[in-house]
């Protein structure tokens, strides 16, 4: 199954086979909500440094602190206590926009949060790039979905910091349990050594296989509305393995708190309109408060929440 995973080569999206390049992210984005970039121009020594950076912070500042958790979920799930809503991670958030807050976050060595700080800045570049690729298969014009994800102050821009430390027990509690991301378009530097990443495509559990130096990329809920539906947010899930410690380095290009999500009129068949079959309108802070109370289960109950004309006041 791993052969057919969508790879995408940015280098040749600038050359003749650009075509067949964009062919292959539009399949991407209508049957996968799933896809991996090679040559997505950040350096693979930047990426390297992130890497041994990320490693290296877990190991000081928040092993020891999971061992507590890790020992006290083992011994409650031997027991007989449900351990299906824990998920078996390692995790700290850095906030990129509209505010960084790298300077605040503890623990965090000075050179760290510099070479974060650049991370971040190229990755928000390469995700809006992406944008305007998405734009031109969908036939919208260049800029559409950055300007709608904008609000009053521009996008939200993050990265979830990840280590999922070997289980000894995968059968009492995942790595992370299965769920759509509720923001826009996310980048992901995954290790390229300890799989555990899958998304759920025709029913099937499918790895996406760990590639150096690549960046993974899925769509988010956000995505799904503003294209009604053309383009799909995928169930994903983290298994945690017996052994090898995945680094996960995710990054959510979302909307502004107060930006308004709708359907692009250019993308909503007249059809469509007259059936109410349209996806709904809503804020997106509205959306993400729903979110996270019902991030663990399925998207489309809360997609009709928001069609209630209180998430649009």
């Amino acid at each position: 199954m791993d052969k057919s995973f969508p790879l995408i080569d940015m280098a040749k999206l600038n050359g003749e086979e650009r075509d067949a390049g964009m062919k292959i992210l539009q399949d991407a984005c209508q049957n996968w909500g799933f896809f991996e970039l090679l040559n997505h121009g950040i350096s693979s020594e930047m990426m390297d440094e992130v890497e041994r950076l990320t490693k290296a912070h877990y190991k000081k500042c928040m092993e020891l602190r999971f061992q507590e958790f890790a020992n006290k979920t083992l011994e409650d799930g031997t027991k007989g206590a449900d351990t299906s809503n824990l998920d078996w991670e390692s995790t700290f958030f850095l906030r990129h926009l509209p505010v960084s807050n790298i300077s605040e976050v503890p623990d965090l060595d000075e050179h760290y949060r510099s070479v974060m700080k650049q991370f971040s800045l190229e990755l928000e570049n390469l995700a809006e790039r992406l944008l305007d690729l998405l734009c031109e298969n969908l036939g919208l014009e260049k800029g559409y979905l950055k300007k709608a994800f904008c609000g009053a102050k521009g996008p939200t821009f993050g990265t979830k910091v990840s280590n999922y430390p070997p289980c000894p027990r995968p059968d009492l509690v995942k790595g992370l349990r299965a769920h759509t991301d509720a923001g826009g378009i996310i980048l992901l530097f995954q290790d390229n050594q300890v799989s555990g990443l899958q998304l759920l495509k025709d029913g099937e559990w499918i790895d996406v296989p760990p590639m150096r130096h690549a960046i993974v990329v899925n769509i988010g809920d956000q995505l799904e509305v503003i294209t009604n539906g053309k383009y799909k947010s995928v169930e994903h899930r983290v298994v945690a393995q017996t052994d090898g410690n995945r680094m996960s380095i995710a990054s959510f290009y979302n909307p502004g708190s107060d930006a308004v999500i709708f359907p692009a009129p250019a993308l909503v068949e007249k059809e469509t309109k007259e059936k109410n079959l349209t996806y709904p309108k809503f804020v997106f802070e509205d959306y993400m408060n729903l979110y996270v109370r019902h991030k663990f289960e399925p998207k489309e109950p809360r997609f009709e929440a928001m069609k209630q004309p209180i998430a649009t006041k």
